[in-house]
């Protein structure tokens, strides 16, 4: 993952809500959840968590797939993933003032 990428995904995840919201994603697995169950289980207005859930899909972190009249929104397991990994990078590995440059 690309430096400007993680920012990006921590913006989204550093509101409250949105850090809600995608908790909750992630604990609903991959089938993901109608739009209508997240907002009863939360308690957020409609408007509000599709705000919310906007910044989310422009991060990245989830996506949606309309079925009917249903919208299901699902946490992007890659990109959670690609962002632990972005953290985890040369983890343990001693810091060397040659790396804080790149």
């Amino acid at each position: 993952m690309k430096e400007q990428t993680a920012v990006e995904c921590f913006a989204a995840l550093g509101h409250a809500t949105r850090l809600q919201i995608y908790r909750a994603l992630v604990q609903a697995g991959a089938e993901g959840v109608p739009m209508g169950s997240l907002q009863d289980v939360l308690g957020v207005p409609a408007s509000t968590l599709s705000h919310h859930v906007q910044a989310l899909v422009r991060a990245g972190l989830v996506h949606q797939e309309r079925a009917g009249r249903v919208l299901t929104t699902r946490a992007d397991y890659a990109a959670m993933n690609g962002l632990v990994d972005f953290l985890t990078d040369k983890c343990c590995d001693g810091l060397h003032v040659k790396d804080l440059a790149s």
